[in-house]
């Protein structure tokens, strides 16, 4: 019984020892040089700025994020594993050197665009392919562009619309320089009188039929 709580103190001032001593783990945490750790993280098919990026340090909770410009600093160890994300990228690893010489590192890292494939998702307005069939056998189609558009064209429409419509400036442009044209034409001379033309005849029947000479 002696024996074995002498055994034990033992054991426990030798581990105590291990802790203490330089060669233990808190002493080569301590040893380790804190390096500012500073740089920017820029898209790679753009060379853009990445803002809001998680900036952290791999297997701690000791990180931080990119500002609008892409810019962060954080303080870190040598040999330190920082980890880079950002929602649409791939995430990107960067080891700090246990050679630098200065306690101040700045590095730039690119961050690549991660495409994600999700699986092809259908949505029925209907829990069954009957009540679809049925809902859309019956359905109260109205009637959309294409058939009030043909409605418009068609040629009573149209002729209506035409006699109808006034001239805009181009067209009255046109007729006053068709006039101009023709008295420039008949200059110096008489114009022709259309008593015998036929065709000045068949536009005379055609408006007296059109009734364009009544009176209203």
């Amino acid at each position: 019984m002696r024996s074995g709580a002498i055994l034990f103190i033992l054991v426990l001032i030798i581990a105590l020892a291990w802790i203490i001593s330089p060669g233990g783990s808190k002493a080569q945490v301590q040893q380790r040089r804190v390096i500012q750790f500073s740089g920017l993280v820029l898209t790679s098919d753009s060379l853009k700025p990445l803002p809001f990026a998680s900036v952290w340090v791999k297997g701690t909770r000791r990180g931080t994020t990119t500002d609008y410009y892409g810019f962060f600093s954080l303080p870190v160890y040598e040999n330190d594993t920082l980890r880079f994300s950002s929602v649409g990228y791939g995430d990107a690893y960067y080891m700090v050197p246990d050679t630098l010489t200065r306690p101040r590192y700045s590095a730039v890292q690119m961050m690549t665009r991660d495409t994600i494939y999700l699986a092809e998702t259908v949505v029925y307005p209907w829990p069954t392919r009957e009540q679809f069939r049925l809902a859309f056998i019956h359905a109260d189609v109205p009637s959309d562009d294409y058939d009030r558009a043909m409605r418009n064209l068609a040629r009573a429409e149209m002729r209506e619309r035409f006699e109808q419509m006034p001239m805009d400036g181009a067209m009255t442009y046109r007729h006053m320089v068709n006039q101009h044209s023709e008295r420039l034409y008949y200059a110096g001379q008489a114009p022709p009188i259309r008593l015998f033309d036929p065709f000045a005849w068949a536009e005379f029947i055609q408006a007296w039929r059109e009734g364009r000479f009544r009176r209203d």
